[in-house]
């Protein structure tokens, strides 16, 4: 059966309700004066979807999605962008986030958790379809998710995920770590990153490991190796944060399946994560393929 799709993206679709605040953390106070609130489609596999697709790579996404005003956003993010969407029924909703910006583009999210059940699934019938057509798939860390890792390994695909702000220690994670080739993750909320990066490649079988660092850059793990990625400089002000990880993923799995080395990977992993830093976070303009590797080359 012929390759129809470079990376296959499970899970992460929503919506987030955008509020910039004074600073964070919040003060409490009765009200706060804020710019305008906005709502848009965009979470972490809308992102990631968005940011390969840039990349002129051929992208699918597949997740649960509401018969809802939300859903119809999601859908429309996607119709519009070219994006291939496989949405399943998804009896309470599409799923939803409220996240604080602050002035220095940091952010804090709230995730509506009523959006997502234990029994949730996604059919392993079109999954296993889907995975067989596609070189690479990058699993979100939702619910249904986890379900389908044997699936894609059944079909013979790479994985890749995103494990975000993990502790190390909540075991809800552990899945999606030791069953990914490639595993992102922030470093945010490790007490020691090194360690637990080293624990993934020993308990998992994931050829590389990368935590991000914000602004002191990135460290992968390859082969027992631990390298340093530089962060790079915006092109232009920082002014939101939220996308940079998903934009760094993307980025850095372009390389990947272009078969660029490991370093060159996390460079363009670390320029389109601070090119999103760029974007405010009521927009979804992911860096193209060409200001990449001009970037890059620079």
């Amino acid at each position: 059966m012929s390759i129809e799709t470079d990376i296959l993206v499970l899970g992460g679709a929503g919506v987030d309700t955008l509020v910039y605040v004074p600073q964070l953390p919040l003060p409490y106070a009765d009200s706060h004066m804020v710019p305008a609130i906005e709502t848009r489609a965009g979470q972490t596999g809308d992102f990631v979807a968005l940011g390969v697709h840039a990349l002129g790579l051929r992208t699918h996404h597949i997740d649960m999605i509401g018969d809802d005003h939300a859903g119809s956003l999601v859908r429309a993010l996607h119709r519009d962008r070219g994006i291939a969407l496989t949405g399943i029924p998804q009896p309470a909703g599409t799923k939803r986030a409220v996240n604080l910006v602050g002035p220095d583009g940091r952010r804090l999210s709230l995730y509506d958790n009523s959006r997502s059940r234990e029994a949730d699934r996604l059919p392993t019938e079109t999954v296993g379809a889907l995975a067989s057509v596609s070189r690479h798939a990058h699993v979100s860390i939702t619910y249904p998710c986890a379900h389908a890792l044997p699936t894609l390994r059944e079909a013979g695909v790479t994985i890749s995920t995103d494990l975000h702000d993990w502790d190390g220690v909540n075991a809800y994670h552990e899945a999606f770590a030791y069953e990914a080739d490639v595993v992102f993750l922030s470093a945010a909320a490790l007490a020691d990153p090194e360690k637990t990066m080293r624990r993934i490649a020993e308990r998992g079988r994931a050829e590389a490991v990368v935590v991000t660092a914000g602004a002191e850059g990135a460290h992968q793990l390859i082969g027992g190796e631990l390298t340093h990625i530089p962060a790079v400089t915006p092109p232009a002000p920082a002014v939101d944060s939220n996308g940079a990880g998903d934009a760094f993923a993307a980025g850095y799995l372009f390389g990947r399946l272009a078969g660029e080395p490991p370093q060159r990977c996390g460079l363009y992993g670390a320029i389109a994560g601070a090119h999103a830093c760029t974007v405010p976070a009521t927009g979804t303009d992911p860096i193209s393929r060409a200001e990449l590797l001009s970037r890059a080359a620079a």
